[in-house]
């Protein structure tokens, strides 16, 4: 190790750990802190790095202390890469490669989303992980890489890539008004095929954003207002439930209903298999869950993901423009943007698949959906997400460029640094509003964002489980800064 640094040592940990509703959310959470700390790293800001620790940490570790000790890291240069080896109690350990050297960074964050935990120690070394990027090294590839962006984004990607039961993997990057695209990796364990940006992948979540989409072209056509109540569009039985009545279309778009994150009944049904959970959970299944549904507290006050949420909201949808939810998706956004391979079914036909696998490198099924659809039904390719994120980017003249452009508007504020429009997740870096939405399904992740203000762009397709969503921000954070 340089000896410059031999000084850096674990700093005292302060262990106020505060377990959160989920482990997922709870290491979300410790990333996007990661996020700002190796931001600020890189910035050389050591007291923007101070004052996100928490009382705790602060009470024990002056200001000066921790900027000599950032001091004399940063002799390692710029952080290039940062990946989560180990997460235990509430804190994640990152295998952080700088310039200069690899170190390991320990972190862990509060409820308030301050650190109470930050060390810096040697890197020992992660043996299973680098066994398995090891096995890896010459996983094949399509990159064109012709400047330090491109660089950075092959280095990145090609980390998520080598990991030990990562599949397939395809990236498109819009900045400056070039786009590249990056491909890894395999469609299939073994078959030696390269993903294309044709290639068919679920995009899970990211449905939600078409879901939004068309609610907002409904209010652009003054079909309904966003503070409609829910309940005088549903069947009578489900609409004099006075907890039904307090939903209002705004706080379905914007995960605020208070709706949990399931229906409690949503793998009840006779023919349910967790290899396919949503395929036969259907409207009659959901509307009996709403009949009986008792809030836990007032809508609009709380912030709660919610799929299920969102797969009322298609419901809703489909019932107020007698449609079905599909047709819509294909009348409304699929058609005029040209998007001619997304759907919610696979065509047996198509060969260009990449079909999703767990974390344990093993094939599952793709998903299916009929009440849930507008959760996360969609699949899609590369291509298609382009064509879908410069629509995003467009000055609004069309119907569907209208309505995308009234999702991004602010509709709450979710503590300490986020904000929500009609789904899309809202974050703000050095002066620019970032959108961004995630997907995963039991085995494929996602990833899409874009910065209006400089009309850039980052799509993660991924046909494994393992997530890209903090891959896909710091891409994202990266051509922010990229001037």
């Amino acid at each position: 190790m340089n000896s410059k640094i031999l000084g850096i040592f674990t700093l005292i940990s302060f262990l106020t750990i505060s377990f959160s509703k989920g482990q997922s959310l709870e290491e979300k959470n410790n990333r996007a802190v990661f996020n700002r700390i190796e931001y600020f790293i890189n910035s050389q800001q050591p007291d923007s790095i101070y004052q996100l620790a928490n009382k705790d940490f602060q009470s024990q570790i002056s200001r000066s202390q921790l900027t000599g000790i950032l001091t004399q890291l940063s002799v390692l240069g710029k952080i290039k890469n940062a990946t989560v080896f180990k997460y235990n109690r509430g804190v994640a350990s990152y295998k952080t490669e700088f310039e200069q050297e690899t170190m390991t960074i320990l972190l862990g964050v509060d409820s308030t989303m301050h650190y109470h935990t930050l060390a810096f120690q040697p890197y020992q070394g992660d043996a299973k992980a680098d066994s398995a990027a090891s096995a890896k090294k010459d996983i094949i590839s399509n990159v064109k890489a012709t400047n330090p962006l491109d660089n950075f984004v092959d280095s990145v990607a090609r980390n998520y890539a080598k990991q030990g039961n990562a599949q397939g993997l395809a990236v498109a990057i819009i900045h400056k008004n070039k786009i590249n695209t990056f491909f890894y990796g395999e469609t299939d364990k073994g078959n030696n095929k390269l993903p294309d940006a044709n290639t068919l992948f679920e995009i899970g979540s990211i449905s939600k954003t078409f879901t939004a989409s068309l609610l907002a072209d409904m209010v652009n056509k003054g079909l309904v207002n966003l503070e409609d109540s829910i309940a005088k569009f549903l069947p009578d039985s489900i609409a004099q439930n006075p907890d039904i009545k307090k939903i209002t279309f705004k706080s379905l778009v914007n995960h605020t209903s208070g709706l949990p994150a399931l229906a409690d009944n949503w793998n009840k049904g006779p023919k349910f298999s967790m290899d396919d959970p949503y395929a036969f959970y259907d409207r009659k299944q959901l509307f009996a869950y709403l009949k009986n549904y008792k809030a836990k507290g007032d809508p609009e006050t709380e912030y709660a993901y919610s799929n299920l949420g969102f797969g009322l909201l298609a419901e809703l949808i489909a019932i107020i423009q007698k449609k079905p939810y599909m047709q819509l998706v294909k009348e409304s956004i699929l058609v005029p943007l040209e998007m001619t391979n997304t759907s919610d079914k696979i065509d047996p036909k198509n060969k260009n698949i990449a079909p999703p696998h767990n974390k344990e490198g093993t094939k599952v099924s793709f998903w299916n959906f009929q009440a849930m659809a507008g959760a996360g039904a969609l699949k899609s390719s590369l291509n298609d997400m382009l064509r879908y994120t410069i629509a995003q980017l467009t000055y609004p003249e069309t119907d569907i460029q209208k309505a995308m452009n009234l999702t991004k508007q602010f509709t709450f504020f979710v503590p300490p640094n986020s904000d929500i429009g009609m789904a899309w997740h809202m974050n703000m870096l050095e002066g620019m509003t970032y959108y961004w939405h995630n997907g995963g399904t039991a085995g494929s992740s996602s990833f899409v964002g874009f910065v209006p203000d400089e009309k850039s762009v980052v799509i993660i397709l991924s046909n494994s489980e393992i997530d890209v969503t903090q891959t896909g921000i710091q891409l994202l954070e990266k051509v922010l800064t990229t001037k």
